[in-house]
């Protein structure tokens, strides 16, 4: 089977794409791949270093303005990277093509599908982007992450619900070895607070407010700030005049690199809401203290923590509310009841999805005719 995959300009988008091709390997399948991604994304790193053959065309999304000369360069870029698409598609001969979101799933999935090759959409987060919308009108199957989005494609002639198939990445994690990698003894609890490098300003300047008035009530709770490499050198020094010496429970870190290792071991999450960071916290039944991004398209990191929320596997905290005084009290709340914390794990083990790759993969053999080969 020969499969193209296309995603790209966040992790979120790139990551799902990777745990399809490891769910194909993971089955001993005879599978050839294919990554088409932008020239701009993160992709162009990722994806190389995961030994997948890598081509990369020209692409951006548009702006809010709609008559705008960077828009008329966005419509030039799609038709270029639509021609550009049927040639890598033509010389490559997929059976199948999956787009994991990001701008430029828009020309290669479309490209596809004016080939009459079988082409599988992946939707994410639970208000569907823009380019899947107008996808969902082309692609063979559009596969979602949350069931209350089945009914937000009218257009698409399948739409089935998989999750998010980073969930199947991440299911076996070893708490033991996150433990270890963070040189913490195994009846560690810990609390993992986690900025990053793009749009997280307002959380790891809480962390700053959150350092001096943290108190040792329990001595087996570790405090994890990964601050991101951008804000590292600058949070810790500016934590370290609030403190003093660190104690022994507060850790501030730039990036964790096994953070699927490091989730298992985590009493409580403080973090984002993107989606492929959602289907790891279910999958591995982290409890977690959303804060959503409001710099996003659709405003979709709420309407994704809402979706937790409700199902009592998280709590929402907006970040026009978010201090470190009312992130901490939020903290303080989940981490003294045990019992609390069981049911949020219960529930998010409730919602996780760790077949979604096997789902996705079925669906790629159905659609390729591999299923009656």
């Amino acid at each position: 089977m020969r499969v193209v995959l296309t995603g790209g300009g966040t992790g979120g988008h790139i990551y799902p794409a990777l745990a399809i091709a490891q769910q194909c390997e993971t089955e001993g399948l005879d599978a050839e791949f294919l990554y088409i991604g932008g020239k701009r994304g993160l992709e162009n790193k990722i994806v190389p270093e995961e030994k997948i053959p890598f081509e990369s065309i020209d692409i951006t999304g548009f702006r809010r303005k709609l008559f705008s000369l960077e828009n008329f360069k966005t419509i030039n870029r799609f038709i270029q990277g639509v021609k550009t698409s049927k040639q890598l598609l033509k010389e490559f001969k997929p059976d199948v093509v999956i787009g994991t979101g990001g701008y430029v799933c828009g020309p290669v999935v479309y490209a596809a599908a004016k080939l009459k090759i079988p082409t599988i959409v992946h939707e994410q987060n639970a208000i569907p982007g823009l380019t899947n919308q107008f996808l969902s009108g082309y692609a063979s199957t559009v596969a979602v992450s949350f069931q209350d989005s089945v009914n937000r494609f009218p257009r698409s002639k399948h739409v089935m619900f998989t999750g998010n198939p980073r969930a199947t990445m991440v299911q076996n994690a070893n708490r033991e070895r996150g433990l270890a990698s963070l040189g913490l003894p195994a009846d560690a609890q810990i609390v993992l607070v986690v900025g990053g490098s793009r749009g997280a300003r307002a959380l790891v300047e809480a962390m700053v407010q959150i350092a001096p008035l943290l108190k040792q009530n329990n001595s087996a709770v570790h405090y994890v700030f990964v601050t991101g490499e951008i804000y590292y050198e600058e949070i810790r020094e500016r934590i370290r005049d609030a403190v003093g010496s660190f104690p022994y429970y507060l850790h501030v870190l730039p990036y964790i690199p096994n953070m699927p290792e490091v989730l298992a071991a985590t009493s409580l999450l403080v973090g984002r809401a993107g989606a492929s960071s959602l289907a790891e916290v279910t999958s591995l039944g982290t409890p977690s203290i959303l804060i959503p991004s409001p710099n996003v398209t659709n405003n979709h990191q709420e309407a994704n923590a809402w979706a937790l929320q409700k199902a009592g596997a998280a709590e929402v905290l907006l970040e026009r509310e978010l201090t470190g005084e009312s992130l901490l009290a939020r903290i303080d709340k989940v981490m003294s009841d045990e019992e609390v914390r069981q049911n949020m794990s219960k529930a998010a083990t409730s919602l996780g999805t760790p077949q979604s790759a096997f789902l996705i993969v079925e669906e790629m053999k159905r659609l390729s005719g591999v299923l009656s080969r």
